[in-house]
């Protein structure tokens, strides 16, 4: 970008440029993901709508190319462009709740750990993911899947309202009644639409819940999941547990005899009688007894930011994922292949289930389009050290590849990694692709938000 450009922007702009000569450039441009490394040519921090308003303007005008930065955790590092303009929201950060008409909203900038911490005061909740760092809006755009899906649904089956920043610079509220269609695509068509600048979800009674983790020695993987494709589908819906392969990090609460063991295991959440939860836990032991079982009340948003401290931003990572309506033996085998050969410690799969209430919502009433999905599996190769970047990544796009065969075909947008072509985002929306593409012409029809799992506009 030419340096009078650059000025002009940060005239035209309220939030603070940041272009490579200025010495915040290089930390401004760091995101949960340190596999990735581009270099934009400016970050601009927008203040408001307004500001988002006015930079999409800029950025059109002369023909820049564009990221939209939410919370930073894109795996593929979608949040970033070379020698283009991310507009970041993290000023945009903070959420009001209305505990009368149970609804909170959002700032497009917001993490899930600011949207659980002021709804946790008043009792409530929303499905959201499981890692606090996370962005509201990206998550919410992809669909989002966590601990009170079964019971509550997605996090897109809970928003209810998104104002939005569209491509020509001009700023609209999409909701049931207002712009529909442009509301259809947002919940699970990703960022392909515009700028989300704020989102307002129905929230729901959730305060304290029962939190667990059990573990058996990864050897008994094909035991352990072979029982849990069985038990967990048919299971009460205040009943949540994904299943997962990892190694045991070093620390509580984990006894030292198991610390860096390669284990497959099952992480609760039960938000039913608090009295009850050690009896609906109790079907641990059916299928052997596991080397560690831990379960306790706890405040909703302690279970929500569980996992933070021990993968935090700036890890090298390499993600994908696939959808899955059941588990065949064949796969069994396969899941305890790659858990056995995990190659560093904090590489990890998880199968998050995504049935119960996400199950009522109508095939066609969002954009998400695997509402016959029972399990939503990402692999995901981790390690501080990028010297074992190539390792992580064979190890995941290996283990998702010898078990596609046995998925539905398509993946969670934001489960997605680099270089997996535009088949797989068809592959991902199905039927409604066609649909989402006219939307797309509707809203953006030169293509402006395209740094993302992309969606061309309808030719005609």
């Amino acid at each position: 970008m030419h340096s009078a450009t650059l000025e002009d922007m940060r005239t035209t702009l309220r939030g603070p440029v940041i272009g490579p000569r200025d010495a915040e450039y290089d930390q401004a441009r760091k995101i949960y993901n340190a596999m990735i490394d581009k270099r934009p040519a400016a970050i601009v921090r927008c203040a408001d709508a307004a500001d988002v308003m006015a930079a999409v303007t800029f950025v059109r005008d002369h023909g820049l190319e564009l990221a939209v930065r939410g919370g930073g955790h894109s795996g593929p590092g979608l949040c970033l462009v070379d020698d283009g303009v991310t507009i970041e929201l993290s000023p945009m950060r903070g959420v009001r709740v209305d505990p009368a008409a149970k609804t909170a909203q959002a700032g497009g900038g917001s993490q899930l750990g600011d949207l659980d911490h002021a709804t946790h005061a008043f009792g409530l909740a929303t499905p959201t993911g499981i890692i606090s760092m996370t962005g509201v809006a990206g998550l919410t755009l992809g669909g989002g899947h966590g601990y009170l899906t079964r019971k509550y649904g997605l996090t897109a089956d809970n928003l209810i309202s998104a104002d939005v920043v569209l491509a020509d610079g001009s700023f609209v509220t999409a909701n049931a009644t207002e712009h529909p269609d442009l509301f259809w695509a947002l919940r699970g068509g990703g960022g392909n639409f515009g700028i989300t600048t704020s989102l307002t979800y129905r929230l729901h009674p959730v305060d304290t819940v029962g939190a667990g983790v059990t573990v058996w020695p990864v050897e008994h993987t094909r035991e352990v999941l072979g029982w849990y494709r069985e038990f967990l589908p048919h299971a009460p819906e205040d009943v949540y547990g994904f299943f997962t392969v990892f190694v045991v990090p070093p620390g509580p609460p984990f006894p030292e005899e198991i610390h860096r063991q390669k284990v497959c295991g099952i992480v609760w959440c039960h938000t039913g009688d608090p009295d009850r939860l050690d009896e609906a836990l109790s079907v641990v032991q059916e299928p052997g007894p596991p080397a560690f079982h831990f379960a306790a009340q706890m405040p909703y948003v302690a279970l929500q930011s569980m996992f933070d401290e021990l993968i935090p931003t700036g890890y090298q990572w390499y993600w994908r994922g696939d959808f899955f309506d059941h588990i065949p033996d064949a796969a069994l085998d396969i899941h305890l292949k790659y858990g056995e050969n995990n190659p560093t410690q904090l590489s990890l799969m998880h199968l998050y289930p995504v049935d119960g209430a996400a199950h009522r919502v109508g095939p066609d009433d969002t954009a998400w389009s695997y509402r016959d999905a029972v399990w939503s599996g990402v692999f995901a190769g981790v390690d501080p050290d990028p010297a074992n970047a190539g390792i992580i990544r064979q190890w995941c796009v290996g283990y998702q590849e010898e078990l596609h065969p046995y998925s539905m075909g398509g993946s969670y947008v934001n489960f997605m990694g680099t270089g997996e072509g535009h088949e797989r985002v068809r592959a991902t929306y199905r039927d409604h692709y066609d649909r989402l593409a006219r939307v797309k012409r509707t809203y953006d029809p030169d293509n402006l938000f395209h740094a993302n799992q992309n969606i061309a506009p309808a030719q005609g």
